[in-house]
């Protein structure tokens, strides 16, 4: 496998949070890590990475330590997840029934004393659309963050926000963007490191 082009930009998911069964946006529990082993491949995949930053999350910043031993992790305040206010915390079980929405409705809900995911995504652009010219200028970047940092940038390269929400983002996956003057155009999701 051909390691990562000097102009991607690759969004990271942390490893599984130890979250006990709890919504955890801004919780900050750790990261249950897999085996050195496991974790290898992906380690020596992403080895060239011109620079690492994190969300400041405890559970990103244990797997960026991990795959990342030998590099200075910048972390980046606008990387957090999503804010869930008075979810955060809650059981998946006790989470209320929204109902059937469409993505533009989802987008614009807001948890009682959180933010939407609209939100999120107009708090985490500007540091995404720094770390993509960053990229282009002489990548390839790492973000180690969420699964909504994440769909917030797969948003940017669709040109619409809440396109993000159409995907599913696997713990420790990595986004492969690739960054065009223009924009952003994606190569994978969910890709899981070389032999995967």
């Amino acid at each position: 496998m051909r390691p990562p082009e000097t102009n991607e930009l690759l969004l990271i998911r942390h490893a599984l949070a130890d979250h006990g069964g709890r919504l955890c946006g801004r919780t900050d529990v750790p990261a249950m890590l897999p085996s050195e082993p496991d974790l290898a491949p992906l380690r020596g995949w992403l080895s060239g990475c011109s620079s690492v930053v994190s969300s400041p999350a405890r559970r990103c910043l244990q797997t960026a330590g991990a795959l990342f031993p030998e590099t200075v992790v910048a972390t980046d305040e606008r990387l957090w997840e999503q804010d869930f206010g008075a979810h955060d915390g809650l059981r998946f079980s006790e989470l209320p029934d929204l109902g059937v929405l469409d993505r533009e409705t989802l987008a614009a809900h807001s948890p009682p004393e959180g933010e939407s995911f609209a939100a999120m995504v107009r708090r985490a652009q500007p540091a995404l659309k720094a770390l993509a010219a960053r990229a282009r200028a002489g990548g390839p970047v790492a973000v180690v963050a969420h699964a909504g940092t994440a769909r917030a940038a797969l948003g940017l390269a669709l040109e619409l926000p809440s396109a993000g929400l159409g995907f599913e983002i696997a713990p420790l996956s990595v986004t492969r963007l690739r960054c065009h003057e223009g924009g952003l155009s994606v190569i994978a999701t969910n890709w899981a490191g070389p032999g995967a």
